[in-house]
């Protein structure tokens, strides 16, 4: 079920895809893609002719991105961003869509980019997509909200409603009501939340500095009538 989900209110974003393809172009392979999730990203770069390892924790999602990599030059590993070793260096290492922002605080920050360090070519780039700011809103009956998400597979209807958008100290809360119709009307109802922790480039430079990285630029990625923007920020080994 997670590989639907994901799909849903993930899988359309292509805003940023032109970006990444340019900077894999740029740098070279070996690339490797953070969060790679059903493959949004690494399925681009491979299809442009690039070596991509796709790394994530859930195996469900990797699994998904095996099947529909038949043929592409993609390996997968199911990790954790804040403590993977896998003994070899990239040329580009890409955190897109905020994954950063779900790693736990300053802590898992670090611990995220001193791994990545570690598997940085001395010519490497480590390249991370965070949301500096999130639009606030809260769906009050009677008052229109964002239109859902829906999806519709062997009869069965899914739906994806963003509800909420808060802030709660250092987080932003995000909340969903994920529906499921069946064929025969059948309906359950879901309610979905995310938090992503608050983060500026300066912040994200402090925590760069401290795993022994250099900034090496940034850029920004324009917002879309469905999605945020968000500012890439680069750093080198």
């Amino acid at each position: 079920m997670s590989v639907i989900w994901h799909d849903l209110e993930c899988g359309s974003y292509a805003e940023d895809l032109r970006f990444w393809r340019e900077l894999a172009r740029t740098q070279g392979d070996p690339v490797l893609d953070i969060g790679a999730g059903t493959g949004r990203v690494a399925l681009d770069l491979c299809r442009q002719g690039h070596r991509v390892t796709a790394l994530d924790t859930d195996e469900e999602l990797l699994a998904e991105l095996e099947r529909r990599a038949d043929g592409l030059e993609l390996e997968t590993v199911v990790a954790d961003a804040r403590e993977f070793d896998l003994g070899r260096r990239f040329a580009l290492c890409l955190m897109p869509m905020q994954t950063i922002q779900l790693l736990g605080g300053h802590d898992g920050r670090v611990a995220f980019l001193r791994c990545a360090s570690r598997h940085l070519r001395e010519d490497g780039l480590l390249a991370i997509a965070i949301a500096e700011e999130l639009e606030l809103y809260e769906t009050i009956d009677g008052v229109p909200g964002p239109l859902p998400d829906i999806f519709e597979r062997d009869g069965i209807v899914y739906s994806s409603q963003p509800t909420a958008v808060r802030v709660d100290g250092e987080q932003f809360v995000l909340e969903r009501r994920r529906e499921i119709i069946t064929a025969r009307g059948e309906r359950s109802v879901d309610e979905n939340v995310i938090h992503l922790d608050r983060l500026t480039r300066a912040q994200l430079e402090t925590d760069a500095h401290e795993a022994g990285l250099r900034k090496a630029g940034d850029a920004t990625i324009s917002a879309t009538d469905d999605y945020v923007g968000s500012t890439v920020v680069m750093f080198s080994a």
